[in-house]
C-alpha cells in the first residue's frame, strides 16, 4: 500500500514502510551521532582540531558539552522507543538534535566553512524527520 496510513477499524494506524523506516533512520542517525558525539567528549582537544578545525575556536568545555549532548541526543533517539519506557523521550531527542544541527551550520556559515555544512543539514533533517514522525505519523506506543 503506497499512503502513510491504513484504516483498521476507525483507528488510523501507521503504514509498516513508515515504521521502518523510521526505525532504520533513527538507527542510522543515532550510531552516527553517538561516534560523533564519542569523539568529541574523548580525543584530545589537538587531535579534534587537526581533523575539523573548528574546536581550537571554541573553549575546550564546549567541546565536550556538545560531545555529550550528542551521545545523550543519539540514546534519547533509540532507548525510549525501543524499551517502550517514556517513548515521547524520542521526538524530544530529534528536535533537539536538529536544532543542534542548526546551531552548527549557523556557527560553520559565521567562520565562513560552507563545505563544512551538508553534513549538519542532512543529520539535521534527519532528525527533524524522526521527531516529526515518531510525533505525529507513527508514534511508539508505551508500555
Amino acid at each position: 500500500m503506497t499512503t502513510m496510513s491504513v484504516r483498521v477499524s476507525g483507528d488510523v494506524r501507521p503504514s509498516k514502510a513508515l515504521h521502518v523506516g523510521l526505525w532504520v533512520v533513527q538507527g542510522l542517525v543515532g550510531v552516527m551521532f553517538l561516534a560523533v558525539g564519542a569523539m568529541k567528549a574523548t580525543q584530545p582537544i589537538a587531535a579534534l582540531a587537526d581533523m575539523l578545525g573548528w574546536p581550537a575556536a571554541v573553549p575546550a568545555a564546549l567541546v565536550r558539552v556538545i560531545g555529550v549532548a550528542e551521545i545523550l541526543g543519539a540514546l534519547g533517539l533509540i532507548l525510549p522507543a525501543a524499551t517502550r519506557i517514556k517513548p515521547m523521550l524520542t521526538p524530544l531527542a530529534g528536535i533537539g538534535l536538529a536544532t543542534a544541527m542548526l546551531l552548527a551550520m549557523t556557527f560553520h556559515i559565521s567562520r565562513g566553512e560552507i563545505g563544512a555544512l551538508p553534513l549538519p543539514l542532512v543529520l539535521g533533517g534527519l532528525a527533524a524527520f524522526v521527531a516529526w514522525g515518531r510525533a505525529t505519523k507513527a508514534p511508539i506506543a508505551p508500555r
